[in-house]
């Protein structure tokens, strides 16, 4: 009686680190964003999602027709993940208008404190807490006007005070 030949094994398919990176985000800001009125992650383009827009309901600071800054409580961001992610920060930008140091119409500047092993969700709690005023630095602005008048406004900062936070951060 013969023993039939084994089958050769195929090899595991290899997931590419990015991949992995990329579904790895994806699961965790579901997670850390379901049923959280402050923030919505949408993923809108990418599968894994590597384009996400961010809606905030946080209060904040926009540019009047008089350039004076007013209060506005909606914000939209767009958060790219680009090929050198997680390397290299993430491409923000803001899709609505705001009156911060550190946000302008082109881009969100999140690349000082950027690294690899940060989070995507926790990025994404960053601009909401950029948003708030309850970061910002007026030291390298993108925004010149909007420093200046935080600087001479801190006593009216935070804008929004609320933990960012969602409770149920895993």
């Amino acid at each position: 009686m013969t023993v039939p030949a084994a089958e050769p094994s195929q090899p595991a398919v290899k997931i590419p680190m990015r991949t992995r990176r990329l579904r790895a985000d994806a699961e965790a800001i579901a997670a850390t964003f379901a049923d959280f009125p402050i923030i919505r992650a949408i993923p809108v383009a990418g599968d894994p999602p590597e384009t996400y827009h961010v809606a905030y309901a946080i209060n904040s600071l926009q540019r009047g027709a008089d350039g004076k800054p007013q209060p506005c409580k909606y914000h939209k961001v767009e958060i790219q993940l680009t090929a050198e992610y997680p390397r290299i920060s993430p491409k923000c930008t803001m899709l609505t208008p705001i009156f911060h140091p550190n946000i302008d119409t082109s881009s969100i500047c999140v690349g000082d404190h950027w690294t690899a092993g940060e989070r995507l969700a926790d990025l994404i709690i960053r601009i909401g807490q950029m948003i708030a005023y309850q970061e910002y630095n007026i030291r390298s602005p993108l925004d010149a006007e909007a420093a200046m008048w935080a600087d001479l406004n801190v006593n009216l900062l935070p804008i929004d005070a609320r933990d960012i936070r969602p409770p149920t951060l895993p």
